[in-house]
């Protein structure tokens, strides 16, 4: 598909259909409207709406109100949703060109609603053969605004153009994203942009005795692979990395433990989510020049009830020597990223998050509404994230990591086993997880957020690029 691109103009054209951001009816008085325009919305914006539409004959006009009387994170989010709204009458309306007057004053209130509108664009069209159903009408919107320059457009644009790569991985079928092809898209998307990137290949995670994901291979007929990436510009104020661990299970079946339900499997694409997002989050650091120094590890396969895969039973030994008893083999994701974990101490980290699409329990626990979030980090910088998350409104939701969680955990003939209880089930996985760091950590379970069946305003139907707005909030701010 072809994306809005954001453009800082001085002068509105006459006769281009606009989309006026106000605070109140004094804020229309500049504003080109007739006699009577003015009056139908100076009454509109009296009786409390906060959307008025004026459909002229050679434009249409949006005016939208900010809703003062709220706190600032929900005027933010409101108004990324109301450029949803607005998005379905610009495309109804077959517009290809638009301006926005900003005459809100505040720049972050702004560029959350272009945030909104670039967002609620967003179709994965790939494999549909019509062509009226693959076209999209607006590309190009012109921004009026005394407080918004060039550079804030720009990270505008490149923020949302990784939102939608991300996306538009995660939505792939396995039958063109196995894993060797999703490292291969990163290493050319990231390589371009100035990362080093390496990809280690079966032989290579066979060397590094990586147990955990060669074991969930096992049943596939593709090989596993293992992806390194880093930015590390001139100007980094950091000596030591920012290591972020995505989970890259392709597509996930539930090996022999097979998934109970057909519709427990029919999204399982997006079971590497987490790989996509630490993608994406790359892809908009080295584009917009973050002088942070940032690795990306990736483990990735599929897994399937293949003739050699593994059983519940089994005993592995993980990359740090960890032997690990196999409960049930959809445990699968928590192998794959002690491995990773584990891998990243030899960067010696100042700090390591991982996002997986981790379990159905994080899920169950708060919906699609926020990510369950763990960390052993100091306060500050877990208050930070938290800010963050609800600066972007990727709210978060920390579950506790207590001692006691870790008897569940225990194995009988291993160090630990994959699978804890029947209750807790995101606290015994990340329970799994703090074994193998010994670091500054943070684990961030987007099981719920990551994928959406139904359409959720601008976070779209299917696949949400849910982290990336979050994380690029926090690393700006980390340092």
């Amino acid at each position: 598909m072809m994306k809005i691109i954001l453009q800082k103009t001085e002068k509105v054209q006459k006769d281009l259909s606009c989309i006026y951001l106000v605070r109140k009816t004094t804020d229309l008085k500049p504003l080109p409207f007739s006699e009577t325009e003015h009056q139908y919305l100076k009454k509109k914006i009296e009786d409390g709406e906060k959307q008025v539409f004026i459909n002229s004959y050679f434009r249409q006009s949006f005016v939208q109100v900010l809703n003062e009387g709220k706190e600032f994170f929900i005027q933010k989010e409101e108004l990324r949703k109301a450029a949803f709204d607005w998005m379905k009458q610009i495309q109804s309306h077959k517009i290809e060109k638009l301006a926005v007057v900003d005459e809100l004053y505040d720049p972050e209130l702004a560029l959350a609603f272009l945030e909104g509108l670039i967002l609620s664009s967003y179709n994965f069209s790939k494999y549909i053969t019509s062509k009226k159903e693959k076209e999209d009408s607006l590309t190009e919107v012109c921004v009026y605004s005394a407080y918004i320059g060039e550079e804030l457009l720009k990270e505008c644009n490149v923020l949302t153009d990784a939102v939608f790569r991300a996306r538009d991985l995660v939505n792939e079928p396995v039958v063109y994203l196995n894993a060797e092809k999703l490292a291969e898209t990163i290493h050319d998307e990231l390589v371009i942009n100035g990362c080093t990137v390496e990809i280690l290949n079966k032989n290579r995670i066979q060397s590094l005795r990586m147990g955990g994901l060669l074991a969930v291979n096992k049943g596939s007929i593709d090989p596993p692979t293992f992806t390194i990436a880093e930015w590390k510009p001139d100007d980094a104020v950091n000596e030591k990395p920012v290591v972020l661990v995505g989970k890259g299970v392709v597509y996930d079946t539930g090996g022999l433990s097979l998934k109970p339900t057909p519709d427990s499997m029919d999204y399982m694409k997006s079971d590497m989510s987490g790989a996509a997002v630490v993608y994406g989050l790359m892809y908009a650091l080295s584009v917009n020049n973050l002088p942070l120094y940032t690795i990306a590890l990736i483990p990735a396969t599929d897994n399937r009830p293949g003739g050699n895969a593994i059983a519940p039973g089994d005993v592995i030994t993980m990359y740090d020597g960890t032997t690990v008893e196999i409960a049930n083999t959809d445990a699968e994701g928590r192998l794959l990223l002690a491995d990773a974990l584990s891998y990243a101490k030899k960067f010696d980290p100042l700090l390591v998050i991982d996002l997986a699409t981790l379990t159905g329990s994080a899920q169950a626990a708060i919906g699609h509404e926020g990510i369950v979030a763990f960390s052993t980090t100091d306060e500050d910088t877990f208050k930070k994230l938290e800010e963050c998350g609800w600066n972007t409104y990727e709210r978060l939701v920390r579950f506790p990591l207590w001692e006691e969680y870790r008897e569940s955990i225990k194995s009988d003939i291993a160090d630990l086993k994959n699978l804890g209880g029947k209750t807790a089930g995101a606290i015994t996985a990340a329970k799994f997880l703090e074994h193998f760091t010994a670091y500054p950590w943070i684990h961030l379970d987007i099981a719920g957020t990551s994928f959406l069946k139904t359409t959720d305003s601008y976070r779209g139907k299917g696949a949400t690029g849910s982290g990336i707005r979050l994380l690029y909030d926090f690393l700006r701010n980390y340092l």
